[in-house]
This record gives C-alpha cells, structure tokens and sequence, in this order.
C-alpha cells in the first residue's frame, strides 16, 4: 500500500569538520563502550592527517543536492533534509528544523546499504531518540537496504574497471579483485544479513564486469574481505583483514589488485586513510600494484535510486533488484538486526511491508 510523505531526510553517521572537533566526536561515537582514551587519541591521527575534516559531511551534502535536482527535475515534489547520528548537524536539530517547516511524516534514506546492527538498526534507533527528544516531530520511515539495487550494483562494474586501467598494463588483466567493507564482531555477524549481503552483492558485480570487460586469461578472481576493525583483540571480527589478504596475494604471486570499497557508498575517512593509506601501504611494502576503486558518491544511477526507493513507497512502483534475492523487506522483524548482548530500544519503523 502505498503511503503519503511530505519529506525526505538523509540519514547518516558524521564526521568532523574542524580539528576541535576530532575528539568531541569520536566520543560521541563511542559514548557507553569504555574505549580507553589512548585509543582516541590513536584513531584521532587519522582525521589529524586529513585536516581534522572528515569528507563524510561534505559529500552527503553533494549527495543532497544531486537528490534535490533530481527531484525538481523529475519529481516528486518533497524537500530533502541532512542529519547525522554523530555529528552537526544532527538529528535532533534536523528533525527540530523539519517540525517547525511543517513536515508531518518523512521517509529516511540510510546512507548505508547493508542489514547490521550499526548499519540499520542502530540507525532507527537513533531516529526513534530523536524524535522522543523533538516535541510534536514528524513521523519518520526508514527505506529498505539497497545492496542488490541496480542504482548502486551497476556503476561499480565502471568504478572496477576505471581502477583497472591505473595498474601496469602487465597487471591489469590478471589482477585480484578485492572487495572490503567495515568488519563488525561476529557476534553481531550471526544475527544479520551482513555476510551474505556483501557475497550477493560481490557474486553480481563480478558477473557484470566479467561479460563488460572479459579478461583475455578468463574470469577474475575476487575475494570479500574487511577493514576498519576496532575493539579488544579478544572479541573476534568479521576476517580476513585487508592488509592480511594483500600480504597473501603477493605471497602466491599475484600480479595485482584493485581494491574496491563495496561496503562503502562515499570516500570516507574508513575509505581514503584505512584503505588509501594503510591498505596501499600495505601494498606498496609486499611489492604488489594497487589501484583503489571509487565508490558511487553521487553517480547519476545511484541519486536516481534513492528517488526510486522513495517512489516504491510513494506510488507503490515495482521494487528492483538484482541476483536472486529479491528485493529486501520494506517493514524488518521484530528482531532485525538485534543481537542478545544489546538492550532493546525502541526503533523507527517502516511502512506496512510489502516484500519479504
């Protein structure tokens, strides 16, 4: 069934913009885990390195923006707000700014395409606090997970095949295709869709760039791993490690790789230091060519998407996707994405399932 909205708000995590701003932040992000002060100030060099600004903000603006033009194009005719779970601006103060504009039920884009608990549920619980701290705040929906949507699949087969042709024209037809995204602890892992998301969506890009850009010496290897990890070595993370893998790699002769950030819809500080500096690091000191695939950002196929899975709601328009999944749920179970060691909070829905 169909359902009205009157505005569109682009959800996602923050980041900094000032060097003041680093730690502040990323006490916001880490707030209740007991992450010991040393390792704040540890993580805060990476931001040092860019700035002290996080792109993150930045490009979600862009991102905006190209939905906003996209939307007076082409309609429908709904306002786009920007809020963020860790940082200005927030949501809180977005949901505020939304209320005193007149909004009354909004549909909430994720910027994150995968089923987690930090990637879904976390955010309709954020989405929840927020509108329980707003008087008189809108209803809010959350869209559904994207990662077999054509709109975010397709341009990564041109992201893989630009990084391509950056590698030694002696490596580019056998190189490694590496797929990463965020590692999360396994515990969270086993009570989601996460993994088998990621494969999905890996196992589809490859048979597109494989019929779109044939390698003379067959199909391309390709293998999912992970970045980012954090917390106590004692609690075991989704594996292998991308520094790990590259080592690998090199060790059994391969000629290169390109490193695509599937689990990733923005350049990032977990894309432009974890993988353009450590992962390329990595690289560099095992000998092996490495290039870095760009993500979607605000490629024209991906804006179009988000008014796509806008419309679904909206108009009731058939939903796409891509491989043999289907499209994911509009409306997530009861214990979606919930994990025994968390607390129940109350979430933000969506609207009356339709799908699965």
């Amino acid at each position: 069934m169909a359902t009205a909205y009157d505005a569109i708000l682009l959800v996602s995590f923050g980041g900094p913009e000032h060097p003041d701003e680093v730690i502040p932040f990323m006490e916001n992000v880490t707030r209740g885990r007991n992450v010991p002060r040393e390792r704040l100030e540890e993580v805060s060099q990476h931001y040092v390195a860019f700035g002290g600004r996080s792109p993150i903000n930045d490009q979600n603006r862009a991102l905006a923006a190209g939905l906003r033009e996209l939307l007076l194009a082409e309609g429908p005719d709904l306002p786009v707000y920007f809020g963020n779970r860790n940082w200005h601006p927030l949501l809180t103060d977005t949901i505020a700014e939304m209320r005193d504009d007149g909004v009354r039920r909004a549909i909430c884009f994720v910027t994150s395409a995968y089923s987690s608990y930090s990637g879904c549920r976390q955010y309709r619980e954020d989405l929840a606090e927020a509108r329980a701290a707003v008087d008189g705040a809108p209803e809010l929906d959350k869209l559904r997970v994207f990662y077999n949507h054509p709109g975010f699949l397709e341009p990564q087969v041109d992201l893989i095949r630009a990084a391509l042709s950056e590698l030694p024209a002696s490596a580019a037809d056998t190189a490694e295709i590496v797929f990463t995204t965020h590692s999360i602890p396994r515990t969270m892992a086993r009570h989601c869709d996460y993994e088998a998301q990621h494969y999905e969506a890996c196992r589809i890009v490859m048979e597109r760039l494989d019929r779109a850009a044939p390698s003379p010496a067959g199909p391309r290897s390709w293998q999912l791993v992970f970045n980012s990890r954090s917390g106590p070595p004692s609690i075991p993370w989704l594996e292998p490690d991308i520094g790990d893998h590259l080592a690998s790699l090199a060790e059994h002769g391969a000629t290169g790789a390109v490193c695509v950030p599937i689990g990733f819809i923005s350049d990032h500080m977990e894309v432009v230091y974890d993988l353009d500096v450590e992962a390329s690091d990595a690289a560099a000191e095992v000998g092996l060519p490495f290039a870095r695939a760009g993500t979607v950002g605000t490629d024209p196929r991906f804006v179009a998407m988000i008014r796509e899975l806008v419309l679904e709601r909206l108009e009731d328009a058939p939903a796409r996707s891509l491989g043999t999944r289907g499209p994911n749920h509009d409306a997530c179970p009861t214990d979606c994405c919930f994990t025994p060691e968390q607390t129940p909070k109350e979430v933000v829905a969506a609207a009356q399932p339709r799908r699965r």
